[in-house]
């Protein structure tokens, strides 16, 4: 029976990790000026709506198109632009915003496509869209239809003779949902500290579980070695405070690497843990320093997830630390997890190294060498 249970765990991280390639959901911005105008900024894949690939697909190698989506990911950028031309009606027929009853009329302002540089992480291009509110108009809604995706949408008012703004919470919409009315009335308000604490905690909560595939796994790896919940809340604490220190210093401009190093690191940071489990029988201190500095490099990747968020000025270190209270509970929930799926079924300590520590450890080192060489993208050099 705890065989069973163990190939069924493996068979579902197989079919989540191994080739895992998701679209990521879109980012909108809504800035509202004084004046009336309005520009709504969409961070988005534009070849993930050309290919109508979105949430659904939990690997983008399951869509039916997925080499077409492949292609488009290679197209240089203008040669993309020229693809999405045709498409832009059909965008702009499938979006929208309104207030009360009354949709607005939006035009496509411009459309800003990266090159195609890194293309092992999903190139996100900016279309931006403008409109003009009505006078009488008090609060907006938006909405993005769930064939293009999940998205997270916020507004911004702006004051700008008075050099005045106002920041909402973000709205994450799921499920074909339009969003809840954003209202317009609060210009010089400012977000309490709570609602900035309570949004960044959910926030780095969310890009551990769900989203953080790879940082799953790097904590699994932690988890295999040690059960003991003292040594390894040690390890996940380190490995806490570390990034902590990179993410402060990327989001402030200090320190800066490309993706095309980073993403191949952190993989190859989780094929070692998974290594050194199966060659070490205890904890030892050299795992704590080493924790620490693969600390380091994740949270040069977590840079990522707050850039697209932005981070608030006047509290930059409260939403910091609560993006890493997010990212730290997220952690002990996998761990929690894990041991109740696991742990507390494996009684006999040689036993549970035989039949889940040294398999478990082999199977995370292999999908992370594989992570490795894709972000390296050496398949395709040898194709």
């Amino acid at each position: 029976m705890n065989r069973v249970l163990f190939f069924l765990l493996l068979s579902f991280f197989h079919c989540a990790t191994l080739f895992a390639d998701v679209v990521k959901p879109a980012l909108v911005e809504i800035n509202v000026n004084t004046d009336g105008s309005i520009s709504i900024e969409v961070r988005a894949s534009i070849e993930a709506l050309l290919t109508g690939i979105n949430a659904q697909y939990k690997n983008t190698k399951d869509a039916p198109n997925a080499d077409e989506y492949d292609e488009f990911r290679k197209m240089p950028s203008a040669e993309l632009k020229q693809a999405f031309t045709s498409f832009q009606q059909q965008f702009l027929q499938s979006v929208f915003i309104k207030t009360g009853q009354q949709q607005l009329p939006l035009y496509i302002e411009s459309v800003t496509i990266p090159p195609t540089g890194y293309t092992k992480v999903p190139r996100i291009s900016i279309i931006e869209l403008t409109t003009k509110l009505p006078p009488s108009a008090t609060a907006i809604q938006w909405y993005y239809p769930e064939k293009f995706g999940d998205n997270a949408v916020r507004v911004r008012q702006i004051d700008e003779a008075n050099q005045h703004w106002h920041w909402s919470q973000w709205q994450w919409l799921r499920n074909d949902d339009v969003s809840q009315p954003f209202s317009l009335t609060e210009i010089v308000a400012r977000q309490s500290v709570l609602d900035v604490i309570g949004s960044y905690i959910v926030i780095g909560f969310e890009h551990i579980a769900p989203r953080g595939l790879d940082h799953i796994l790097f904590i699994l790896g932690l988890f295999l070695l040690s059960t003991h919940w003292r040594p390894l809340l040690f390890q996940v604490t380190m490995f806490t405070v570390a990034h902590t220190i990179t993410l402060g210093l990327a989001m402030n401009s200090i320190i800066e690497l490309p993706a095309t190093v980073v993403e191949p690191l952190i993989a190859l940071s989780i094929a070692y843990v998974g290594v050194e489990n199966v060659f070490s029988r205890k904890l030892h201190k050299s795992r704590l320093v080493l924790v620490f500095l693969f600390g380091l490099l994740h949270g040069l990747g977590f840079a990522s997830v707050l850039s697209d968020f932005g981070m608030p000025k006047d509290d930059f270190a409260v939403a910091l630390i609560s993006f890493n209270v997010g990212v730290e509970l997220g952690q002990l929930a996998v761990i929690s997890i894990a041991f109740v799926a696991l742990r507390f079924w494996f009684k006999n300590p040689d036993f549970y190294r035989k039949i889940v520590v040294v398999p478990g450890s082999v199977f995370i080192s292999i999908i992370g060498l594989y992570w490795f060489m894709e972000r390296l993208e050496l398949f395709s050099f040898i194709q």
